[in-house]
């Protein structure tokens, strides 16, 4: 294999090219514009041929020819300071999954139904790796994320800016959860938002940056904090030991690090595979998350 550390384009059975490198990303997007975008009438022949023959070569094709859906929706998802590689790989499995589902009889393209297997692939990853501090409102969390943009929707408001207190509390209300918690995960989803923007509709001007109180903590609180923080980091590291070496290293190297490793590199230290590695990442998560639960209610 050549040793330029900018080619991440490899060969792997049934020739499906993968993200190894991050700064790699762009030689990726460039390689997956070879394979051609099918026809309708293409595109029927081939599901046809995959589940009434089990042709594996039509499988390939259709997920070759949607891998641009699946990396355009990976890098809306950005800003979550995951590896894009593990991010868009996640895609792809939501695409393969897509593809073995289909149902012909929802007369929809493939690439409307794949759409929604992309972004629920997607999604279950970053819930996955979200920090640990979270832990306790994991489900609460993980309703709030796949439900606020639907509720959104349906109430029409489609920009991405604060959310007014009545609507923060309506949504709220109707996934039980804490309204501060709303309000938390619309500004993730949303992005940033910018603090020159004018607050009310009143013609003077203000903008919400005249609005900013100084946040920053007095010493007494800022003490108490950092006890709190000494307190979960103590919890935290007394529940790792009870995981093996292969689960500490998974979770220490892919979730408790401002720089996570990605499948592929935890894969080639430990000498197992992207899906193990997947595989030993969850199981470790659960078991992880169970004792620092029982810890907490101690």
């Amino acid at each position: 294999m050549s040793e330029n550390r900018n080619l991440v384009v490899v060969k792997q059975k049934p020739q499906l090219p993968m993200v190894i490198e991050e700064n790699g990303l762009y030689s990726y997007l460039d390689s997956i514009k070879r394979f051609p975008v099918l026809t309708e009438e293409e595109e029927k022949q081939l599901i046809y041929d995959f589940q009434t023959k089990g042709d594996l070569v039509s499988a390939q094709k259709l997920i070759t020819s949607h891998l641009r859906l699946a990396a355009k929706i990976a890098l809306t998802y950005r800003r979550y300071g995951l590896p894009m590689a593990d991010v868009i790989s996640e895609a792809n499995i939501g695409l393969m999954q897509a593809v073995k589902k289909f149902d012909m009889d929802k007369k929809v393209r493939l690439a409307t139904y794949a759409m929604w297997w992309i972004k629920a692939a997607i999604n279950d990853y970053i819930l996955r790796s979200w920090s640990l501090v979270k832990i306790g409102t994991v489900a609460a969390q993980k309703k709030l994320f796949y439900n606020l943009n639907r509720i959104k929707a349906r109430l029409g408001l489609y920009e991405n800016k604060e959310l007014e207190p009545k609507v923060v509390k309506q949504i709220a209300g109707e996934l039980m959860v804490e309204e501060a918690e709303v309000t938390e995960m619309n500004r993730r989803l949303g992005g940033d938002v910018s603090l020159n923007v004018t607050v009310g509709d009143d013609d003077d001007g203000a903008e919400k940056i005249d609005m900013v109180v100084d946040s920053r903590e007095n010493i007494e609180a800022k003490f108490a904090n950092r006890e709190e923080n000494r307190y979960k980091a103590k919890i935290l590291s007394n529940c790792l030991q009870k995981l093996d070496f292969r689960e500490q290293y998974i979770i220490k190297n892919r979730m408790l690090t401002d720089t996570p490793s990605t499948l592929e590199d935890v894969g080639t230290h430990l000498n197992i595979s992207r899906e193990r590695v997947r595989q030993i990442e969850k199981k470790a998560f659960d078991k992880l998350a169970a004792e620092v639960k029982k810890e907490m209610a101690a």
